[in-house]
């Protein structure tokens, strides 16, 4: 098995349409070494895969320099589902 992969998910206030998904994933990725990332409006959530732990403080300050507003931080570990379920 290899290196241990992060699941951030980051719940935010404030994301109002495509383009805030958008603004919400430009940010992450200017500012972490990330291998993805994705925000859905309507759920209020943006995922992030990262190969290494995140600052939570400093993803909270990014997002709230932007005008939105960090509700919660999760995290665990990410599986990729394989096409034959291992």
């Amino acid at each position: 098995m290899g290196d241990i992969i992060y699941k951030i998910e980051v719940r935010i206030d404030g994301m109002a349409c495509a383009m805030c998904e958008a603004h919400i994933n430009e940010v992450i990725s200017n500012n972490f070494k990330i291998k993805k990332v994705k925000s859905s409006h309507r759920d209020g959530l943006t995922t992030i895969i990262a190969n290494d732990m995140l600052d939570q403080d400093k993803i909270r300050k990014y997002i709230d320099d932007t005008g939105y507003k960090v509700k919660d931080i999760s995290v665990s570990p990410y599986e990729k589902k394989s096409i034959f379920g291992w």
